[in-house]
């Protein structure tokens, strides 16, 4: 098969590199791919939003099947474009998108279908949000409706922080678009953690579980950014929360969404707080996580593509994978002055020498080439996994390829995993 991967992070990389290695896998391109993902696949210059150019380009090259990575094209209705022009492609349509798309249409979703999550409202008109927030009082979550590429979320532990989020989405259009309406949520109090599952339309196939690290600071200080770190399997989903999951989250989405005539085809990751009553979701996304995607894959055992192509084609019923029974840590190295402003063009050297620690790789996912130099282009720009038989193991492994790494440039969290490590 002839195979295009859409995007150009670290969870396009893992994708890649979990694909490439597929037995059913002719000739890979990725557009429009990084550093590493050159390895792995050719890169062609097509951006993942263009969606004209990646239909252009997907019939003029004859690819067979499209991975679509990131959110924005999904959303935006790439999956329907490719199909109506005869290409098979994973990932869910343009109004099973609304999932991730838009935070009120799940709410209310949830809320129609009976799927735990905090109590919230939707809001169009200032006013009549700075009034609810002073009658709840905090801590309060406030959201943009719509992608603002991670940044949406304000956990606002004093009412002023509550007011000034909704200012930024309604007064100052941070968002754009995305904050012309918002939801403002419960806080919910608990451990975080984010489940995946491939979806068919009718069935879903557990991926499993990581929990990943938003705070750019150790012991979880500063701002939220995409994400620092994650390991997989996190202690907070033993098996049996992972089956209520399924059975209190999953499964009813997957029926409800085809019930609403938005059958979803993809990867469901639900963002998850496990409270002391039970799981409770906090959003949708639908697609793999970045960097829970970096510890998936390299735990799973089985041919990462048969399972794609059984979720676009409805054959997850009788599908089964297996795991290897190992842990994987992921570091995420990230420019210095990220998730705020930060410099591309510094060159990052020995990552030769950090790949040659056992079990190590190094997911590029915003890198770009110049010549034999690798240089940032981007705020998260590498992402180091490790794999072991336990996560300490793992993470002792990750951070001794991080500092193999010569890159004064950028920075990392020194605390993933602490969380596990922590409960022994």
């Amino acid at each position: 098969m002839r195979i295009l991967v859409v995007g150009s992070g670290g969870r396009e990389h893992a994708l890649s590199w979990a694909i490439g290695a597929s037995p059913l896998c002719d000739k890979l391109y990725c557009a429009p791919g990084n550093a590493g993902i050159a390895s792995e696949a050719e890169c062609v210059p097509v951006a993942a939003e263009d969606i004209d150019g990646i239909v252009r380009f997907a019939k003029g090259n004859g690819i067979h099947f499209v991975v679509v990575g990131p959110e924005a094209p999904l959303v935006a209705g790439l999956t329907d474009r490719l199909e109506e022009a005869g290409i098979r492609t994973f990932g869910p349509s343009q109004v099973a998108a609304a999932l991730e798309g838009s935070k009120g249409f799940t709410k209310d979703f949830c809320a129609k279908y009976r799927i735990p999550t905090g109590a919230y409202q939707r809001f169009k008109q200032r006013d009549a949000a700075r009034a609810y927030v002073k009658e709840k009082g905090a801590p309060i979550v406030v959201k943009a409706d719509g992608l603002a590429a991670g940044k949406g979320v304000t956990v606002a532990m004093t009412v002023e922080e509550a007011l000034a989020a909704i200012d930024d989405a309604m007064v100052q259009n941070r968002f754009g678009m995305a904050g012309i309406e918002i939801v403002i949520e419960e806080y919910l109090d608990g451990e975080e953690a984010s489940f995946f599952a491939l979806c068919d339309g009718e069935h879903a196939l557990p991926l499993g579980a990581a929990q990943d690290h938003k705070r750019v600071g150790d012991g979880d200080t500063g701002p939220n950014t995409g994400g620092m770190g994650a390991y997989s399997p996190p202690p907070a989903v033993p098996a049996a929360m992972a089956d209520r999951i399924m059975r209190e989250i999953i499964e009813p989405t997957v029926r409800g969404m085809a019930a609403e005539g938005r059958p979803f085809k993809g990867v469901l990751f639900a963002g998850l707080m496990i409270t002391r009553s039970g799981p409770q979701l906090i959003e949708y996304n639908v697609r793999f996580g970045d960097p829970e995607c970096q510890v998936l894959m390299p735990r799973l055992k089985s041919d990462l593509l048969p399972a794609l192509l059984a979720a676009r084609d409805g054959g997850l019923k009788t599908f089964d994978l297996r795991w290897h029974d190992k842990a994987a840590l992921c570091v995420v190295m990230a420019a210095n002055g990220y998730p705020g402003d930060y410099k591309k063009g510094s060159e990052i050297r020995n990552l030769d020498a950090a790949a040659k620690v056992p079990n190590v790789t190094v997911f590029h996912a915003g890198t770009k080439a110049d010549g034999e130099r690798v240089l940032a282009n981007g705020g998260r720009v590498l992402g180091v996994t490790a794999t072991a038989d336990t996560i300490a193991a793992a993470r002792e492994a990750a951070y001794k390829a991080v500092d193999a790494i010569d890159w004064p440039g950028g920075f990392c969290r020194r605390d993933i995993g602490w969380r596990a490590i922590k409960r022994g």
